[in-house]
């Protein structure tokens, strides 16, 4: 089974909204895990729009299943996660005041730099994902780095899904697969949800993990925490 991580940047926005601790993203949290989430996802940016460094040592404290930690790795961030050991950290190459991400790194033109981060993030015993496009040149050179697995980007793959599906998962069945082949383990996110997320999981060959926040967020308003997470599972 390919194992969910709940990102609840989405909740913590709205509790910076406010400006007090409403909703608690810890309960939160812990009643994802309660509900069936393999793991946790923040993506903590400069400004702290949403989730804050702070909540970074919380939840480690806190949490009984696996913490992702996304971001780009700048001084502040690596002396953060260096400091609070996730379980994983994905590397993304976001510019500090991208509204989200759009694009996966271009591992040959940053290797020597994502190399240096990369051994100095597995130094603390914390497991490495680069974040990149469904091109095998991206996938070879993240292997060269010496990371322990990829996120494939995937908002390419929702925006075509209704249109043409299999040509849509393509690139990724070819990714997977060839990520495999070079000893690297297999995440996904971006744009995944309940019409599209079955379909591309049954699809590749290697997939160990999705992230997924957005739309969850976004259906659990409707449905329930509970019977959201619940749902994302059975395509699972």
């Amino acid at each position: 089974m390919t194992v969910l991580s709940v990102n609840i940047n989405k909740i913590a926005l709205i509790r910076n909204s406010r400006g007090a601790n409403n909703p608690n993203i810890l309960s939160i949290a812990k009643d994802c895990e309660r509900f069936g989430a393999h793991g946790i996802t923040i993506h903590p940016r400069p400004d702290q729009r949403h989730a804050r460094y702070q909540d970074v040592f919380e939840l480690k404290q806190i949490l009984s299943t696996e913490l992702n930690i996304e971001g780009y790795p700048d001084a502040r961030f690596l002396d953060v996660v260096c400091k609070a050991k996730p379980s994983q950290v994905t590397l993304v190459p976001d510019a500090p005041d991208a509204l989200t991400s759009n694009s996966g790194w271009n591992t040959q033109t940053h290797q020597s730099m994502l190399t240096e981060i990369t051994q100095q993030l597995q130094s603390h015993g914390i497991r490495v994902s680069i974040f990149v496009n469904p091109e095998e040149l991206f996938i070879e050179y993240a292997a060269k780095i010496g990371c322990n697995r990829i996120e494939l980007y995937t908002e390419p793959y929702a925006a075509q899904y209704f249109t043409n599906r299999d040509k849509a998962v393509e690139p990724y069945v070819r990714s997977s697969a060839y990520a495999h082949e070079l000893g690297l383990e297999v995440n996904a996110g971006h744009d995944l949800n309940l019409d599209n997320l079955a379909f591309f999981k049954h699809s590749l060959p290697v997939l160990h993990e999705v992230s997924i926040g957005h739309a969850l967020v976004c259906d659990a308003l409707y449905m329930g925490l509970e019977k959201t997470i619940e749902a994302y599972l059975q395509c699972l």
